[in-house]
């Protein structure tokens, strides 16, 4: 029991710190294709928390990402039990001679493709999400296909209906009604932001 907390105490951290990084490309990929460099309008706080963030952001960006963490959670002991099929070594490239191998190193190795398999498929589904939709963002700008659902209210006393992009600790991202051009506001000069989910474009 001790090895596995010792591991997790490890693995943990590290993991953590990968999902950063894959958090800091999907954001950066996503605002990219707006034209924007989302690292000068972002605090650290929005950087740790960009991770959790897209988990929670949809519920089918929370249901892919929670089954793919638990399908590779049990891939070690799917391949003990598959790992011998070749159709299975070639997906997961599993080594030709593993069942040569004693069952503790075996074990090892497989928890190790687990690994290697969740963070090329984290990888791929942070920047697949971050790819797609910024693409189709920047597409409904262009084609004017937004709905401009929100009212911001500055604290001048203006009020503008916007379509709201994106938001984090710091800025609003928007576009203004009848405008194609992205608009950077910081939060502390909106008062609040009324929203009208029936308000058609």
């Amino acid at each position: 029991m001790m090895k596995y907390i010792e591991k997790l105490e490890v693995l943990l951290p590290v993991g953590y710190l990968y999902l950063i990084i894959v958090g800091i490309l999907k954001e950066s990929v996503f605002f990219y294709q707006l034209g924007i460099n989302i690292l000068k309008y972002s605090s650290v706080m929005d950087v740790l928390l960009n991770p959790v963030a897209t988990l929670f952001s949809h519920p089918i960006s929370f249901i892919t990402i929670v089954s793919f963490f638990t399908f590779c959670f049990y891939l070690p002991a799917i391949l003990l039990k598959k790992g011998h099929l070749k159709w299975v070594q070639k997906i997961f490239e599993l080594k030709k001679n593993i069942a040569d191998l004693p069952e503790n190193e075996l074990k090892n190795y497989y928890s190790f493709v687990a690994l290697k398999f969740l963070a090329i498929g984290l990888l791929s589904i942070y920047l697949g999400y971050g790819s797609a939709e910024g693409y189709l963002t920047s597409q409904r700008i262009k084609e004017n296909h937004l709905h401009f659902n929100h009212k911001i209210n500055y604290n001048t006393g203006e009020s503008e209906d916007i379509c709201l992009l994106e938001t984090n600790s710091l800025y609003y991202f928007y576009v203004v009604k009848n405008e194609q051009t992205i608009k950077i506001a910081p939060i502390s000069g909106i008062k609040n932001i009324e929203i009208n989910k029936n308000k058609k474009p």
